[in-house]
């Protein structure tokens, strides 16, 4: 027994770092998705550091792609009643996606945009992952929802299936999928109203 109880975290350990490898492998090379901003980096990949507000940066996406190769991995997430969703339920209409935690400052900054941007864009999906992990609780990421008025669509990580499946380390960071369900951008930090505003025009038709 106790032998067992020491490869167990041994065990979740190879089976995080291996998502990681396999988002890495879909998300960088020339199968990355183009980043918002100025610079040309490497995309998302693990780090052991949690972060906070960073500039989002800009690359291109390089090489020949198949659908397939873009397409974004798929999660599942709970709703406010518990109801399990896929990510793949959304797919059909372009869909921002972001993951957030209501302890993160920069992430309660860029609400406001996201809240403003889900009146306005009809033809847009939003969904907000809140990271339903560790200090955070569903309690209080509702209440935070509840206290400014947000009312746009929000999902809770439970399982930790969505941040281990886009090795999420740092927060906000947001994506950007077109109508196949294909990534086309993505911005790690908190975005201002007109990074937000490009994002979703390069998933428009």
């Amino acid at each position: 027994m106790k032998r067992k109880t020491i490869w167990l975290p041994v065990l979740a350990l190879v089976l995080l770092l291996g998502g990681a490898a396999f988002l890495y492998d879909r998300l960088s090379g020339r199968y990355a998705p183009e980043q918002l901003a100025v610079e040309q980096t490497p995309a998302p990949q693990a780090s052991p550091q949690a972060g906070g507000a960073q500039q989002a940066q800009t690359g291109e996406t390089a090489g020949e792609e198949t659908a397939e190769d873009r397409r974004a991995p798929d999660f599942t997430a709970y709703d406010a009643d518990g109801n399990a969703v896929r990510l793949s339920d959304y797919f059909g209409k372009p869909l921002v996606l972001n993951f957030w935690a209501s302890w993160c400052g920069p992430c309660k900054s860029e609400m406001p945009e996201f809240q403003q941007a889900y009146e306005e864009q009809a033809d847009v999906q939003f969904l907000l992952v809140n990271m339903t992990t560790g200090r955070e609780t569903q309690a209080d990421a509702q209440a935070l929802l509840e206290q400014e008025g947000y009312t746009f669509p929000v999902l809770f990580d439970l399982d930790a299936d969505a941040a281990a499946t886009y090795s999420v380390y740092s927060l906000p960071t947001t994506y950007f999928l077109d109508a196949e369900g294909n990534l086309v951008a993505w911005a790690r930090g908190a975005l201002d109203g007109e990074t937000l505003q490009k994002g979703i025009g390069m998933i428009l038709p």
